[in-house]
């Protein structure tokens, strides 16, 4: 027996989890050379430096898996005199899955 739409509607809802990539260049298909992930659902505690491999090699591949890409660091280019600097990893990509739980 199926239970009423009214009823399903009520027992499931929609959560976000988020992949946030780092790459080598501004490209989709460069290679990650950072990441982190977060769990809406709460099915998984991810934390930082919790595996050597990364979830995907590109943030193409990312996508290709489902992820939605919603936000891509702006480029910058460098301060006269700092093209050498070490800093943050400026290649910064933002992908979102809606997962129904």
């Amino acid at each position: 027996m199926t239970a009423p739409a009214s009823e399903v509607s009520q027992q499931t809802s929609v959560r976000q989890q988020v992949l946030v990539l780092y790459l080598a260049s501004s490209a989709l298909d460069a290679r990650t050379v950072g990441w982190s992930t977060y769990d809406g659902t709460g099915a998984t505690n991810p934390t930082t430096g919790d595996s050597d491999v990364p979830p995907y090699a590109t943030g193409l591949d990312a996508l290709k898996d489902g992820w939605r890409l919603f936000q891509a660091a702006q480029l910058l280019p460098p301060q006269p005199g700092h093209e050498y600097d070490v800093s943050f990893l400026k290649h910064e990509f933002l992908f979102e899955k809606l997962v129904t739980v």
